[in-house]
């Protein structure tokens, strides 16, 4: 999949799984690794900018597979963020849709 289709959706893709679950920085990428090819190099700086921009909050947790892992929770703020973020998606990619069936593509 192209860079930069991957780019503009991996913010929604961190939100949208942290909606339902609090969930650690490796197990994130696993989870969307599971759909698209991405690098752990893409998710973290991500994570921190969120966190930063207070749409998430950082807790440890102890494993039994080593040292406490740092788990990353969606705030209400982040909650609205992700709202916002999926209806523009849903927007958008409807747009993009009904062009690539004018386009003949959806036959």
């Amino acid at each position: 999949m192209n860079t930069q289709f991957k780019k503009g959706v991996l913010e929604l893709c961190v939100l949208a799984l942290l909606n339902k679950q609090d969930r650690y920085g490796y197990e994130i990428v696993q989870k969307i690794s599971e759909q698209m090819v991405i690098s752990e190099g893409s998710v973290y700086p991500l994570l921190r900018r969120l966190k930063k921009e207070d749409y998430l909050t950082t807790y440890l947790q102890e494993s039994n597979e080593g040292p406490p892992r740092k788990y990353y929770k969606l705030t209400e703020k982040g909650r609205n963020h992700l709202r916002n973020l999926h209806e523009e998606w849903m927007q958008f990619s409807e747009g993009v849709n009904q062009i690539i069936k004018d386009g003949g593509l959806h036959e």
